[in-house]
């Protein structure tokens, strides 16, 4: 008999217990009360984050869907649309990485192709804790394994992505996974279930016992017993979802299905409910008739198990056979296992017994909403550097500290073990400032890049959400691309205390003001609450996978100098702001003080002046300052185009520290040709940019002034030298 304890058990309340019964007017079975724990926790129902998540902005002039469904879509013109989303499988990856950070990428590719959109490339976004911390190394290897296993066997490349380390994540890290799809407009598949008496189909992979919990797993803090969670882990095929998905789009092409959701997160359970709310209706199945691997298995296993691999489509009547003959021939399984009914309950039956039957509208419309509490963060206070705080350091010697830190080094050990060329389209590779696919037979390209900001956002949650969008706007106007529309994915701690809960109600503010501005809209993303160890919370990590088109692929910018004598320029003013930055934390060890300020309308100007200076072919490259300031980026350009630079002395240097590393928002630099200076000083000035000449570009050394200067392939070994390092031993 189900009682108070055994929900709690389940990771419900009791007053939310107290709700189910009086929903339903009785006690719920043990089948029932797992179906409402799967979709009342966090991880389904958004319950703390709700309230919050419907201020952002997710319309725009290219929005064809926002956030509810699968994924989000984009027009990129010519009958061409990309589905792109972010997700955290953040949990499961700390307990198994491997399998945890696989099925994380698996599970998202899924949530694309369920819309009838082919995956044509992947990203991620990845947090470890201290390089020193006894797990990190052991994590970051087998996630990264995963991702790649998982992402290659499927044939998709992986085109970019982030990594960073940070004490915060010991004992919780991150891994969010992205993908981009591409699909014709007219061909978009929805999960709205409609008529009655249509066929439920089960698809793809038999339901094992992996998994079990692994939603309301992903709604809990972490304690000593994390390894007795390692069955809540997701095991994955990717070979079978290589099959799943080109049934599916084989099954597409044709006019047979109605609806189709993958079965993600709460497996069985998620993917007929989300069915049956968005059509108003209801759905009746047969348990016995869900393809098993496992004997035995009860009604509550079934409905619960989150093996991979597996969809849930309604199809019309009559399109059984011809859709299992394509099953089939993919060697798959199929089974019809249920209808539609106009009782708008879910009505489950085993050994001809119902063993559930609940209002779909108490499962979803009913499902809890809270205003939390939360505290209002306040603007921390100004660092004073002193001057003997800088008496004893040296440009280059803080500059080649700074390129070898473990979040600015190069990260080629990690994505050399993607494939980022599978499909032949990719024309920008991992490390630099998007990766960018070709759509493919045409000379359209899209340009995707993910970025988080947990320093920023950890010291002021309001500027750090801000942030976060600009950077992602920037990175995709560094490469040509115009911005289009970003997917989101919130990592934070427990919504039950009141500090993190203000860090997500002030990051969300953020966003949303910038993405509001800048016309960047939020068309899809994920909320992963209770990322923490015992009491102790990671720190606020938004993760933003942002999209933008390029009209003509030939026009791409790359951050790689081009052409000794060409000019140099940074756009954008540099006032020398200290505080946050990786100087300031990690030379100077002073890790309070406010994030850099946001100007959105510098922000929205520089970059929108820039493309149109892309756009007239005046750029040869260009690449964003961001973390480790100006000089750390210029140091990346000249690594990546093995070519030096003469700096000159600027006209407003208050001291050299302030000016090369502080962190000042809404900047860039590009290179030009001698030729085109006039012309582009006379583009920047008509639209009020300010811009400094900064340098020449030369044949092999950094030349700050005459006592300062480093050979380029000094800066290269210094770069490379940290992760590699790190992972041999």
């Amino acid at each position: 008999m189900v009682n108070e304890q055994i929900a709690i058990d389940h990771g419900l309340k009791k007053e939310e217990y107290e709700k189910i019964c009086e929903l339903l007017k009785r006690t719920p079975n043990i089948t029932e009360l797992g179906i409402f724990s799967a979709m009342w926790n966090e991880h389904c129902s958004y319950k703390s984050s709700r309230l919050h998540l419907k201020k952002l902005p997710t319309k725009g002039k290219q929005v064809i869907q926002g956030p509810g469904e699968n994924a989000g879509v984009v027009d990129i013109g010519d009958n061409d649309a990309i589905v792109f989303k972010i997700e955290s499988h953040n949990h499961p990856s700390f307990i198994e990485p491997y399998q945890g950070a696989a099925t994380g990428v698996g599970g998202i590719m899924r949530d694309v192709f369920t819309m009838g959109a082919r995956p044509i490339a992947n990203l991620n976004s990845i947090h470890f804790g201290s390089p020193q911390h006894k797990k990190t190394k052991n994590l970051l290897r087998g996630v990264v394994h995963g991702i790649g296993g998982y992402g290659n066997c499927m044939g998709v490349p992986t085109i970019a992505g982030q990594t960073n380390f940070d004490s915060s994540y010991n004992g919780n890290i991150l891994v969010n996974a992205m993908t981009l799809g591409l699909v014709k407009k007219d061909k978009i598949f929805y999960s709205k279930a409609a008529g009655l008496n249509k066929p439920v189909i089960y698809v793809g992979s038999k339901t094992g016992r992996d998994g079990i919990h692994g939603a309301s797993m992903a709604s809990a803090s972490f304690d000593e017993k994390i390894e007795e969670k390692k069955p809540t882990v997701q095991v994955g095929d990717p070979f079978t979802e290589k099959l799943l998905l080109e049934a599916c789009l084989e099954l597409m092409a044709g006019d047979s299905i109605i609806a189709i959701q993958d079965m993600g997160a709460a497996g069985l359970t998620s993917s007929s409910i989300e069915m049956a709310s968005k059509g108003n209706l209801g759905i009746e199945i047969n348990l016995n008739k869900v393809p098993c691997r496992e004997s035995k298995m009860t009604p509550y296993e079934i409905m619960l198990s989150e093996s991979q691999e597996r969809m849930l489509i309604v199809l019309e009547n009559g399109k059984e056979e011809h859709a299992k003959k394509i099953f089939d021939k993919w060697n798959l399984d199929f089974a019809v296992i249920g209808k539609t009914t106009k009782s708008k309950k879910i009505e489950l039956y085993f050994n001809d017994k119902q063993v559930a039957n609940i209002p779909v509208n108490t499962l979803v419309e009913n499902s809890p909403m809270y205003d939390r509490k939360w505290k209002k963060a306040k603007l921390p206070k100004k660092n004073k550097i002193k001057k003997e705080d800088l008496k004893n350091l040296k440009i280059i010697d803080v500059l080649k500290k700074i390129l070898s830190n473990p979040n600015v080094c190069s990260k080629e050990w990690i994505w050399q073990q993607y494939d980022h060329t599978v499909m032949g389209d990719t024309i920008q590779k991992p490390g630099g400032d998007s990766g960018v696919v070709r759509v493919h037979g045409t000379n359209k390209a899209v340009a995707a890049s993910v970025d988080s900001s947990a320093v920023y956002c950890w010291a002021h949650p309001l500027t750090g959400g801000k942030q976060v969008v600009c950077e992602s706007f920037r990175n995709l106007i560094s490469v040509g691309a115009k911005p289009i529309a970003i997917t989101n994915c919130l990592n934070f701690g427990s919504p039950e205390n009141e500090e993190n809960m203000g860090e997500f109600v002030e990051c969300v503010q953020g966003i949303g003001e910038a993405a509001e501005y800048l016309k960047f809209p939020v068309v899809s993303g994920n909320v992963s609450f209770y990322n923490q160890t015992k009491e102790e919370g990671i720190k606020p990590t938004p993760s933003i996978g942002g999209v933008g088109l390029i009209k003509d692929y030939e026009k791409m910018i790359t951050m790689d100098f081009k052409g000794v004598n060409n000019i140099v320029l940074i756009i954008g003013k540099t006032e020398g702001h200290i505080d946050q930055s990786l100087f300031a934390r990690n030379i100077l060890d002073k890790k309070n003080g406010p994030p850099p300020e946001i100007n959105l309308f510098n922000e929205k100007n520089n970059g929108e002046t820039l493309l149109k200076l892309i756009d007239k072919n005046y750029v040869k490259s260009a690449h964003d300052v961001s973390l480790g300031g100006l000089i750390t980026a210029l140091s990346k350009m000249c690594i990546k185009g093995k070519k030096g630079l003469t700096l000159k002395k600027p006209s407003y240097l208050t001291n050299q520290f302030e000016y090369f590393f502080s962190e000042d928002q809404g900047r860039y630099i590009i290179e030009i040709e001698n030729k085109n200076l006039k012309n582009v000083i006379e583009i920047l000035d008509k639209n009020s940019v300010h811009y400094d000449e900064i340098g020449i570009v030369n044949e092999k050394k950094l030349i700050i002034d005459d006592k300062s200067k480093v050979s380029i392939d000094d800066l290269i070994k210094t770069n490379n030298y940290w992760l590699n390092n790190y992972m041999s031993k």
